[in-house]
Parts: C-alpha cells; structure tokens; sequence
C-alpha cells in the first residue's frame, strides 16, 4: 500500500469493526471533503470472483463520506479525539450511483467525499454529499448520498 504523510485511523471516526470495515485510513479530513485509502484483501466479505463487489464499492463511499460529519462528533474543538463516543449511522438514500468498473483483489482504492449540504440539530446530522473512488487513476465509482448521523445516548 502506498505511503501516506498525517493518516488517521478511520476506527477514530466509525463504530465499524472488521469484518464491515471498508476504509484503512483517511490521508484527508476537512469540514467539507475527505480522501481515504483501502486495500482489498482476498477475504475481505464483499470480494467475489477476484474482485470487489458493487455493495463493497458503496459501502467504502458510505464509510468514506461518513466521515466527514461523523468528525463533528469524535472531535472537541481543539480537534482532540473525544472519549467514549458512540455513534449510529446509516445511508438514508443515494441519488445516483455509477459503477465503471470493479477492482481486483489486491488492489489498492483510493474515495474522494465532498459534503454538497447538511443539516445538524441536537439530536443528529444528516448530510448530502458525493464521492469517487479511483484504483490509480481509473474511476471506478461515484455516487451521490444522503447520511444520517446521531450519538448514542
């Protein structure tokens, strides 16, 4: 897997645990985009035939653009990871959705999220945002996708 200079462990900002984990790490975060890095293993549960599926592309987009909102939630304001949060999320809907081509095991995919809008109340967020996943240079996949976001309590 490439190297990457300020990576953040993406568990800081998920409650996903192997084997539903579909993001390594996250090698970009601000308030409004994200680009994150997976490496897809032979064993991974959304591997078919040598390569990874259609839900696995989607649910690497999810975990992906979750972040981006989810970090409202795990990080105080001096950016410092909070203790003992939980959270809950889910894809509430997705617009649209293209898949070009489907990556071989082995191959290392690299998702770009952008946060198009969002709305936060005390209770949770729900955000709209896009995403693009590329195995080098090749678009394999974009979407648009709506997240709902709340803490457990």
């Amino acid at each position: 897997m490439e190297q990457f200079e300020n990576v953040v462990d993406i568990k800081l900002f998920l409650p996903h645990r192997k084997p539903m984990l579909m993001v390594d790490f996250i090698v970009e975060l601000t308030p409004t985009e994200v680009r994150t890095v997976f490496e897809i293993k032979e064993d991974n549960i959304f591997v078919a035939d040598g390569f990874f599926s259609e839900t696995g592309l989607v649910e690497n987009g999810a975990q992906t653009c979750s972040s981006i909102v989810g970090q409202f939630f795990f990080l105080d304001e001096n950016q410092q990871v909070k203790e003992d949060v939980e959270v809950i999320g889910f894809i509430s809907g997705i617009k649209k959705i293209t898949v070009h081509q489907l990556p071989k095991v082995g191959s290392t995919i690299s998702t770009n999220g952008v946060l198009l809008s969002r709305f936060d109340n005390d209770e949770y967020s729900i955000g709209t945002m896009t995403c693009q996943t590329f195995c080098e240079d090749v678009l394999l996949f974009e979407a648009e996708i709506n997240l709902f976001i709340q803490e457990k309590r």
